[in-house]
């Protein structure tokens, strides 16, 4: 308490003339963690938060077949034994309003909401030099200045909705999957298109195909997809979890991706044919991430070991889908299982033995114009009630992009970034002081289970600003020599893996986004596992935060 107390004076003493000593932008998971340690402390700090309640990922994404990918008592929050005590996961794999209503609980339960604004979307941010402050422009016509600005964006928030000649004289209905109207959509009875077959769409697909009168699947580009095999927690194993939760959390933090799933360390060519067949058949048809994250580790690198398990994939894929020229459509052929993120998916694949549902590979007839009655393609045209374009996202910085952010000097942050990101560890940015980054781009928490990371990175920035607080800093900011070794270190991690040739947004690949297209690599994404990067954290800040030009 003496400890907060010092950092709410020192604040309160230098900062009088501001609104706030933090202004956090975004109410998703790693925003209510964030205002929950902050108040803690003392400060004053606001959320901000476009949306017109909190959840974040899980406010917007409300299209049917929308769950966690992660094991839902994983991905709840660790830091109050009281909530993991009193809240019952119902499924393995968490459904979108299950999550809303958690993260809804949390936030009510800590009293949170008073410190958040919605239906506020923050347009611009311009650093000042003498105030050593921020000014945040409001979509409500407001300026709010504050000691530190804290991003809480989300990674896949900026959706990418295509563009195709005539979109707008489509008489029907027509969303992105990020704006799923909020109402109930009547789908009995309608002839629905769905453009996109990534991880969205996986899920969607899977989920309406039995309720639409017919969908049509554009597929732009197959991606590789496991089974979820999801089901329902019971109360004895809900109470086995509660009393394990110290070791599931433990074991979290000891693995590269913050799942329970540890990789497979005895050597892909030290086991037989025989006996790996049977191990991706065992890992096959457990739940989740256990076939991506539980196997060998040179899936990831070694193109000899990438092709093989991917072989078995495909045969699994042909197994499923009864017409062979369809299987062989769904299998990608431009990149291995595994080297970017798995979607996981429930009876995907047996949807396109369905009758009433079609799948139409837009690589070969390209979608050409929409009209008032549906979507032409060079072939052939087809008349739709519904189109849903799960065609993905600005993943990283598109959601900074649509902030006019300026530092030091009145640099833009776009600018900057023009090429790619440019950060320390994903958590500051030179030339930008006071602006802090949950979870951004090249930060740890980026490719992993997302709170699990969010929660050591949250924990991190508020021991920083503590230290700030006791010791008189009011500017952080970290040097160029020492943004540009964490620059390299991403280059030397993506050269050792396979996703460094994946048309994936962790490479920073969207062909909705200008410059996005593949072969210009971006590091949007830290693949060297949460162990090693909290440990590099730690080992080149030390305990004075080397690295960082503190003032």
């Amino acid at each position: 308490m003496a400890q907060q107390q010092a950092v709410a004076d020192t604040t309160a003493s230098d900062a009088a003339n501001l609104d706030y000593d933090a202004v956090v932008v975004g109410a998703g998971v790693a925003g209510i963690y964030q205002i929950k340690r902050l108040v803690d402390l003392g400060l004053r700090a606001t959320v901000l938060e476009a949306g017109s309640d909190l959840g974040g990922t899980w406010y917007w994404n409300r299209y049917p077949g929308c769950r966690f990918d992660s094991e839902s008592y994983t991905y709840g929050y660790s830091w109050s034994k009281e909530l993991l005590d009193e809240w019952h996961w119902k499924e393995r794999f968490s459904s979108q309003p299950e999550n809303y209503r958690y993260l809804s609980h949390v936030a009510d339960k800590f009293d949170l909401r008073r410190h958040m604004q919605f239906d506020v979307a923050v347009t611009a941010a311009h650093y000042d030099d003498d105030t050593r402050s921020w000014a945040v422009t409001t979509s409500d016509g407001r300026t709010l200045t504050a000691r530190y600005l804290i991003t809480a964006l989300g990674l896949l928030s900026a959706a990418t909705p295509p563009k195709y000649p005539g979109a707008e004289t489509f008489k029907g209905q027509a969303w992105h999957t990020y704006y799923w109207p909020h109402e109930p959509v009547e789908l009995e009875g309608k002839k629905v298109g769905v453009i996109g077959t990534g991880a969205t769409a996986i899920q969607l697909i899977g989920a309406i195909a039995d309720k639409v009168d017919t969908l049509t699947v554009f597929q732009r580009r197959p991606n590789w997809a496991a089974p979820l095999h999801n089901g329902l927690i019971s109360d004895e194993e809900m109470a086995d979890i509660r009393s394990r939760y110290d070791e599931i959390f433990a074991r979290c933090a000891s693995t590269p991706g913050g799942f329970e799933h540890e990789p497979d360390r005895r050597g892909f060519h030290t086991v037989s044919p025989e006996e790996r067949r049977a191990f991706w058949e065992e890992l096959y048809a457990k739940p989740g991430f256990g076939i991506w994250l539980g196997n060998f580790r040179e899936t990831f690198m070694d193109e000899e070991a990438n092709a093989e398990l991917s072989a078995f994939i495909a045969d699994k894929i042909r197994e499923r889908v009864k017409d062979p020229a369809v299987a062989e459509k769904l299998i990608p052929k431009d990149h291995g299982f595994g080297v970017q993120r798995v979607p996981l998916e429930t009876n995907y694949y047996e949807v396109y033995n369905r009758d009433n549902v079609r799948l139409v590979d837009i690589s070969e007839t390209p979608i050409d114009r929409f009209d008032e009655a549906g979507i032409n393609t060079t072939a052939e045209h087809f008349d739709l009630d519904i189109v849903v374009y799960a065609t993905g996202f600005d993943a990283m910085t598109g959601a900074f992009d649509r902030i006019d952010i300026r530092g030091a000097g009145g640099q833009k942050l776009t600018d900057k970034w023009a090429d790619g990101p440019e950060t320390f560890f994903g958590l500051l940015v030179n030339g930008f002081p006071n602006l802090i980054m949950l979870a951004g781009p090249q930060s740890g928490s980026a490719s992993a289970n997302f709170p699990r990371g969010i929660e050591t990175g949250v924990d991190w920035v508020t021991d920083l600003l503590t230290y700030c607080g006791g010791h008189g800093i009011t500017r952080v900011e970290p040097t160029r020599e020492a943004e540009e070794a964490w620059g390299e270190h991403m280059r030397q991690m993506y050269s050792m893996m396979l996703m460094r040739n994946a048309k994936s947004w962790f490479t920073g690949y969207n062909s909705n986004v200008e410059g996005h297209e593949h072969g210009k690599t971006r590091y949007f994404v830290y693949n060297g596992g949460g162990p090693r990067y909290w440990r590099r954290l730690n080992e080149t800040t030390g305990d004075s935060y080397n690295g960082l030009n503190l003032a």
